[in-house]
């Protein structure tokens, strides 16, 4: 059995990292005036500058060593043609196939899956041009005014991040919510603002069986049904983003508001299909194409460029030596972008949920540390939060930095007092309290120590295609950082055991409970004490997954 931790490269990196430990970030560019120019890549609209790492030109080397000597070159070529990577559950990964724009079939099982997702992008253009015009109406002939988003995790991340950073191409007649949180009060608070004659519900559920997102679906309809009268139709204001048609259809859906996704979409990377209806009904379907394109850009040239010019390629290595031999636990991102507001807690997921894993695709434990715990906020409002701790504290945390370029036409002063704040804090970390020499700083102990790491990624403008660009990039980190740990970045196993023992206790609540913990019996019986049993009969139904155990590939 293959051991990464054996292996020759790593050994090596082992002891470049004792050689290196006591190395300066601002050495490297003191010793290498070209430092900046040889540490930093463009594609399109993005640009990362990746020099104000504590990443030796030895380090980078054996680091792209590791790559070479990994299974990636193969992998990458699975995922895009449609093979079974997701071993546990026996599924290709293709939602690199849903922002494909070429003519080139991809195949899954033998069957070409382009023309049905050509079939879905068609009908997500007539139906976001329908409601966008007007020409889609409520029950009594008014046209869409809301549109409310039902969704949880992947199916509610990504396209709330994507609507909330595109605010500026939104249809101005169009106003979009995010409902999640199966505390009652979030969806009561978005219900209370709106019409039943002018609101569109979008339930997005893979299996439609999520049970969180059916009571907060299950709500929004009894508000509908109560508040509407006897004109109400919900046939004209509920869709669903599913892959299970019958029953979307007997929550009352009209068969072609169904919008079809497939399998191999993990609900992490399920933006880019009709999980992103949102997104194309608030900047158009024309902009969700240009989110397509963005991605589908990034797709070649993760295929395309060699590792030692491959963004994300070089991005997952740096993360790699810091998780993995420098000690890092964490992972900052700290946009500098109030429209990017959403985007720590979407990476977070696709990072944490995807490598959040303590075994190999052979089922085996692993020796060594795997995804970071990722965090982050925007810039200028972090400053005054967190980065105390990130300067002087004892942890040790690399940070990526991101910002668009171009600033909105009448606060230029404030996006050039942002930009020159990331900037300027992106020095600050690298640099410490110099003072007047290196000597003062050591006396001072208040002084803050430096040689703290950073990425620095600009978008030219935040732009949908640019956007769809960044997501790829970081799916494409987290995927590569997957194949070298030799794990299963598209399985979620820990989370399907928190639905699986949800619904146990939800069934159970009236039972007898002896074979839980003391404690889950003590809390129950306080909980059914606050409750009629009327309350405590809320529908709820998980996926068939959930109660599947992992296919274990065999070697």
């Amino acid at each position: 059995m293959f051991q990464l931790t054996r292996s020759v490269t790593w050994q090596a990196l082992e002891r470049l990292r004792d050689k290196t430990a006591n190395d300066r970030i601002r050495d490297y560019f003191t010793n290498d005036p070209q430092r900046f120019e040889k540490m930093s890549l463009r594609v399109g609209g993005l640009f990362l500058d990746y020099s104000k790492h504590q990443v030796s030109d030895e380090v980078l080397a054996k680091l792209i060593e590791l790559a070479d000597h990994s299974a990636l070159v193969q992998r990458r070529a699975q995922m895009f043609s449609g093979d079974i990577i997701n071993v546990t559950e026996n599924r290709p990964v293709l939602h690199t196939a849903l922002r494909h724009l070429g003519d080139e079939p991809v195949y899954v099982d033998g069957e070409d899956v382009m023309p049905e997702i050509t079939r879905t992008r068609e009908q997500i253009k007539l139906f976001s041009e329908a409601v966008r015009s007007g020409e889609w109406k409520g029950y009594n002939g008014q046209r869409i005014k809301d549109v409310v988003n039902i969704g949880i995790g992947g199916s509610d991340l990504g396209p709330n991040m994507a609507v909330r950073a595109l605010l500026k191409y939104r249809h101005p007649e169009l106003h979009f919510h995010f409902v999640s949180n199966v505390d009652g009060t979030h969806i009561q608070k978005v219900l209370s603002r709106l019409d039943p004659a002018t609101t569109l519900f979008i339930v997005s559920t893979k299996t439609f069986s999520t049970q969180e997102t059916l009571l907060n679906a299950k709500t929004a309809r009894r508000w509908f049904l109560e508040n509407a009268g006897e004109d109400a139709d919900v046939g004209a204001h509920f869709i669903a983003a599913s892959t299970n048609r019958k029953a979307a259809m007997e929550f009352g859906i009209r068969e072609e508001n169904v919008f079809e996704f497939w399998a191999w979409v993990g609900g992490r990377y399920s933006m880019w299909s009709s999980i992103g209806l949102p997104i194309a009904l608030s900047i158009g379907f024309e902009g969700f194409i240009e989110l397509l394109e963005g991605a589908h850009e990034m797709d070649r040239h993760f295929i395309e460029a060699p590792f030692a010019q491959n963004m994300p390629v070089l991005m997952a290595l740096i993360g790699i030596w810091y998780i993995n031999f420098i000690g890092a636990e964490t992972q900052a991102i700290v946009p500098y972008d109030q429209a990017l507001n959403q985007l720590p807690s979407f990476l977070q997921q696709l990072d944490m949920e995807s490598n959040g894993k303590s075994v190999d695709i052979f089922g085996h434990p692993v020796n060594y540390k795997t995804g970071p715990i990722v965090w982050g906020q925007t810039g200028s409002n972090g400053q005054h939060a967190f980065f105390q701790l990130l300067h002087q504290g004892t942890r040790y945390v690399p940070i990526d930095f991101i910002a668009s370029l171009k600033p909105e036409p009448g606060v230029e002063d404030h996006h050039f007092a942002l930009l020159t704040n990331m900037l300027a804090q992106a020095n600050a970390f690298m640099e410490g309290s110099q003072g007047d020499s290196k000597e003062l700083s050591q006396l001072d102990p208040y002084s803050c120590p430096g040689n703290r790491p950073s990425s620095t990624l600009l978008l030219d403008e935040l732009t949908p295609k640019n956007l769809g660009a960044l997501i790829a990039l970081y799916e494409h980190k987290v995927f590569v950082q997957g194949v070298i740990w030799n794990i299963n970045s598209f399985d979620q196993w820990g989370v399907q055991l928190g639905k699986r023992i949800a619904g146990e206790i939800s069934e159970r609540i009236d039972a007898n409970a002896a074979d839980f913990d003391a404690s889950t019996q003590g809390l129950l019986e306080l909980v059914r004490a606050h409750f009629p049993t009327s309350a405590r009969k809320a529908d709820s139904a998980e996926p068939a997954s959930s109660d599947k155990k992992p296919v274990r590939k065999k070697r």
